[in-house]
């Protein structure tokens, strides 16, 4: 038992130093998550503490789960909580299956320029922040200059104030998220889609297999597994909106449908001033997102995939 324990360890002190130069190469990458993403999770104690800058993150008093049975005592969350929610899901069902389609869509383009240009025109959005954005929409959607209202004026209708309703924001939010994201998206599926072997859509054309028939039995099985972890990962942010769209795009008006867990943490924390609440507010949002994350790894695995972890 102990030669074999020792066989095992010169093997992989052995596989470590072949592949020593990219453990060197991950090293940046380890540090930066250590640094900037696990090392701040210390300040996770503030949901526990009534804090106090005077005191400190160490010396203010702890008060439990005090903070927690506010949270939920208040009916702000519960709204909160819904909008968050349901504007998830909308997006998780509209705005994900739209990259597959485009990256299929360009890859059958055989005019290679042609399909540069196309990929380019698609993801270049990804690099406008959303503050830029945003002005744009407004200028879209405005009741009195705006483009959209200048033809529903010439087709007989009344001007419609967008952005200062409710009834349209959804719409709006993921119409943006979709035009700003399914570029950068494509991306990783274009990717997939090239390692993909030749000889399976040589074979399948040998068969007589259409264009349609090889992208539904060998376009989109070759690329289920990146489909599939790509998926857990937005399941895994189902709490998470962006702070950036909602906030640029959040106004009095459409406030009932548009306050989400980002600007409702960031109203309580930074300009309430009241950094325990909110800190309750984003571990709790974050709690959901990871029993989300389990649980859909978990269905992954059962049904054959290999999941995350």
């Amino acid at each position: 038992m102990r030669q074999t324990r020792t066989a095992y360890g010169e093997k992989r002190l052995r596989y470590f130093w072949t592949n020593r130069y990219l453990y060197l190469l991950l090293i940046p990458c380890v540090t930066y998550f250590l640094v900037f993403h696990y090392a701040p999770m210390y300040g996770l104690v503030i949901a526990f503490k009534e804090f106090k800058f005077a005191k400190g993150l160490l010396g203010s008093p702890w008060v439990g789960l005090d903070n927690f049975r506010y949270l939920f005592g208040l009916k702000d969350f519960y709204r909160v909580l819904g909008n968050s929610i349901t504007l998830s899901v909308f997006k998780l069902l509209i705005c994900f299956p739209i990259p597959i389609a485009l990256s299929i869509a360009l890859n059958e383009i055989p005019f290679l320029p042609y399909k540069r240009l196309a990929q380019t025109t698609i993801y270049l959005p990804y690099f406008i922040s959303w503050v830029v954005i945003g002005g744009i929409l407004v200028n879209l959607l405005s009741p009195s200059w705006g483009v959209v209202n200048m033809v529903v004026k010439n087709l007989g209708g009344e001007p419609v104030f967008f952005l200062g309703s409710s009834r349209y924001f959804r719409g709006i939010a993921i119409v943006s998220h979709i035009w700003k994201q399914a570029g950068w998206d494509t991306i990783i599926y274009l990717a997939a889609i090239t390692s993909i072997s030749p000889e399976l859509y040589e074979a399948a054309t040998i068969d007589g297999a259409s264009r349609l028939t090889a992208i539904w039995h060998v376009t989109l099985p070759g690329i289920r597994s990146t489909v599939v972890i790509l998926l857990l990962l937005s399941v895994g942010n189902l709490m998470n909106n962006g702070f950036e769209q909602i906030n640029v795009l959040q106004n009095t008006s459409n406030l009932a449908l548009s306050e989400v867990f980002e600007t409702y943490t960031y109203k309580l924390g930074l300009v309430n001033g009241r950094f325990s609440f909110a800190t309750t507010v984003g571990f709790f949002s974050s709690t959901v997102g990871f029993v989300l994350l389990m649980c859909a790894n978990l269905i992954a695995r059962l049904s054959g995939e290999e999941g995350i972890f």
